[in-house]
C-alpha cells in the first residue's frame, strides 16, 4: 500500500509542479510532513544533499524520501511518480505547441506561469531560511550565535561570488562545503 501512496503522491506534485525542482519544494514539504515520512530537519537536510549531488533536484529528493519510507521499491514508486507526468506532458505539448505558440491564450498562461512558479521558488526560500536561520524559532537569542553569524556571512559571500563574479555553481557547492566542514572542525557550527 505504501508503494501506491508514494506513487499517487510524488505522480501529484510531479503533475501539479511548475517550474521544476524548486517550485516543487513546498509541495514535497507539505506530502512529507503530512506523511509524517521526514522531519522539517531531515527534509532541509535532504534539499543541501540534492542541490549538491549530479542529477535533477526532484528525482533527487523524491528518490530519497521513497528509500527512507518504503526501501528500494519505494524509491522506483516515488522517483516515477514525479517524473512520469512531467514525460507525459511534453511529449504532448512537443506535438502542439508549435501550433499555438503565438497564441494570446497560450502566451497569458505562460506569463502568469512563470509569476507563480517566482512566488513559490520566494515562499521556498523563506522556508528553508527560517528553518536553517530560527530552527529553534524565532528569537533574539539567535542573532547571538556563532552558527547564526557564520551561516549568514557564507550565504552573503555565496550569493556575491555567484551574482557578482559569476562563479559556477558548482564551485559555490564546493565552496559551501568545505567551508561548512571546516567551521565544523574548529568548533563554530
Amino acid at each position: 500500500m505504501i508503494y501506491l501512496i508514494l506513487f499517487l503522491e510524488f505522480f501529484k506534485i510531479g503533475a501539479f509542479t511548475f517550474g521544476g525542482g524548486y517550485a516543487m519544494i513546498p509541495f514535497i514539504q507539505e506530502t512529507v510532513i503530512k506523511h509524517e515520512w521526514l522531519s522539517t530537519a531531515e527534509l532541509v537536510d535532504f534539499i543541501a544533499v540534492s542541490e549538491s549531488t549530479p542529477g535533477a533536484f526532484a528525482v533527487n529528493i523524491s528518490t530519497y524520501v521513497g528509500s527512507q519510507v518504503g526501501g528500494f521499491f519505494g524509491a522506483v514508486c516515488a522517483t516515477t511518480g514525479v517524473v512520469l507526468p512531467a514525460f507525459i506532458i511534453i511529449l504532448i505539448i512537443a506535438k502542439i505547441y508549435d501550433k499555438f505558440k503565438n497564441s494570446k491564450t497560450v502566451k497569458g498562461a505562460m506569463f502568469g506561469l512563470k509569476s507563480v512558479v517566482v512566488g513559490l521558488i520566494a515562499a521556498t526560500v523563506i522556508s528553508i531560511a527560517l528553518e536553517v536561520f530560527f530552527a529553534s524559532g524565532l528569537s533574539v537569542s539567535v542573532f547571538t550565535t556563532t552558527t547564526f553569524w557564520f551561516s549568514l556571512v557564507v550565504f552573503a559571500l555565496m550569493l556575491f561570488l555567484l551574482l557578482y563574479k559569476k562563479l559556477s555553481p558548482i564551485i559555490i557547492i564546493v565552496l559551501s562545503a568545505t567551508l561548512g566542514i571546516a567551521a565544523g572542525y574548529i568548533g563554530i557550527i
